[in-house]
């Protein structure tokens, strides 16, 4: 259990006014009192400051009105607040005992009351005016005492400078303020006090000479994460574009645009403070950077296609013409229609070229030649109509892309049977008149036909090669042609 000893201390008092039958000014106080010509009243002394070493063997001083206490420096003081504490007016008693505080005059040894502030014993208080009340509470009158009642209320009462008399014949708080009269600039705010008024400025301004001027929050970082902006007794907080402010109003956060108000027409994506749009494959962003436009592709280059290129939203297409599909996405393929569907008869031969098929007999001999193998026709030795024409004729087929680089190679002919002591030759029997062709000998039994001008299809070229053998002495010759359908596509694939 905690003991504290507490040395000299006074009671609180409860003061109650003297009846007085006149209004009486006071200029003199008591000890431990100063008379206040600005309020008009006696003030306490601080003794604990203007006494050196008001207190000895390491004792603490507590100043109390009209007196000081030396207690030990873990005393504990508890004050009875029933009654506010007051400056003691003029002719209080010596014993500088106040309303509501503790003070000290002469030793003695107190003790809690239950209650509530120290009590001591009536010994302990000097002055005939103190007399001991209810628990021990120590009761001294004080006639100027100005929140009391005097026992008469004809009387009037003079109250020191703001303060005034009420109904009650008490003296009360004059509100300057209220009132108005007060003397704050129009620009100043009033602050009433007891007994006098303050002139402050208001929040957001400072005083400057006799002025209030206008703080600048925003001169004295950091107030704000980006943006200050100064208002007349204030500030606010901005934002940069794509960020807003927190819920704490200072910090700044960024904004989603793709979550919030997505205007990309495409693909949005975030960045710190801004957002930016891309289109799909095929697409790019028109001159606002917010929407897509479709690429042609088309007319970006002519080699996306090998024959034509359509346009469409986002993407092109490659098409191949009529007898042709398209492989890998871009190349025409020709179709063979003799694999799939055509339209020949049972004694009809499909023959396919670049672009299309032709129907051809399967029998092209004609009298007096007969067929012997396939594609061979033969004119008998027995048959004189025999005597003048070719001995066999072979048809042969063969399709060319159009306008295909010359000169070229492009078929090769060669004798079938070799008899000894026999020369060849070679040439075009029929069907260059316009000389787009040119036949090579290339070894004593063979030749090769030779492309020299280019052709434009679609068209079909019949083109007779012979080959004339005869023996060295003259004695025997004989002839047998080749005939060769050429037929040039309409395209170059």
């Amino acid at each position: 259990m905690l003991k504290v000893l507490f040395l000299t201390m006074l009671t609180l008092a409860l003061v109650e006014s003297q009846d007085t039958e006149e209004t009486i000014t006071y200029t003199q106080c008591t000890d431990g009192y100063e008379w206040d010509p600005v309020r008009q009243q006696c003030k306490d002394i601080d003794e604990c400051d203007i006494v050196p070493d008001a207190c000895k063997g390491g004792m603490k001083c507590v100043n109390h009105y009209g007196g000081y206490l030396c207690l030990p420096k873990t005393a504990q003081i508890i004050v009875n607040n029933e009654q506010p504490q007051q400056e003691t007016p003029a002719a209080e008693a010596a014993s500088g005992a106040a309303t509501g505080g503790v003070a000290a005059s002469s030793m003695a040894t107190s003790g809690v009351v239950p209650g509530g502030g120290f009590v001591a014993s009536a010994a302990a208080v000097a002055g005939p005016e103190v007399q001991t009340g209810r628990n021990n509470f120590v009761i001294r009158r004080n006639p100027a005492d100005p929140q009391r009642i005097p026992s008469n209320p004809s009387h009037r009462i003079q109250c020191a400078a703001g303060y005034e008399q009420s109904e009650h014949n008490v003296c009360q708080d004059i509100d300057e303020c209220t009132a108005g009269t007060h003397n704050c600039r129009a620009d100043q705010v009033c602050i009433n006090l007891r007994g006098s008024f303050a002139c402050q400025c208001p929040p957001g301004y400072q005083k400057r000479g006799e002025q209030c001027v206008d703080i600048d929050e925003c001169s004295v970082p950091p107030y704000c994460h980006q943006r200050c902006v100064n208002t007349p007794g204030s500030f606010y907080c901005q934002c940069s574009p794509g960020f807003q402010l927190a819920a704490n109003n200072y910090t700044c956060v960024d904004i989603n645009e793709c979550d919030a108000s997505n205007q990309c027409a495409q693909q949005c994506y975030n960045i710190l403070g801004s957002f930016i749009c891309q289109c799909n494959q095929g697409y790019e962003l028109s001159s606002d950077r917010l929407n897509c436009e479709d690429i042609d592709e088309c007319r970006t280059s002519s080699y996306l296609c090998q024959y034509q290129c359509v346009n469409e939203p986002g993407k092109f297409t490659c098409m191949c013409p009529q007898g042709y599909q398209v492989v890998r996405g871009r190349t025409c393929q020709d179709i063979n229609e003799c694999e799939t569907a055509n339209e020949c008869r049972e004694d009809e031969m499909c023959w396919n070229y670049h672009g299309g098929f032709r129907c051809y007999p399967r029998n092209p001999c004609q009298d007096p030649y007969i067929l012997t193998s396939e594609n061979r026709c033969v004119c008998p030795v027995s048959n004189a109509m025999c005597r003048e024409l070719p001995q066999s004729i072979v048809y042969k087929y063969m399709s060319i892309r159009s306008d295909r680089t010359v000169p070229s190679d492009i078929f090769q002919i060669q004798a079938t049977t070799i008899y000894a002591n026999t020369i060849n030759t070679f040439r075009i029997k029929s069907g260059n008149e316009n000389g787009e062709f040119y036949l090579r000998q290339t070894s004593p039994v063979s030749a090769m036909l030779v492309l020299v001008k280019s052709l434009t299809g679609p068209r079909e070229y019949i083109v007779d090669l012979e080959m004339l053998t005869v023996n060295s002495i003259g004695t025997f010759r004989t002839s047998s042609v080749l005939r060769l359908t050429i037929i040039v596509g309409p395209f170059s694939f």
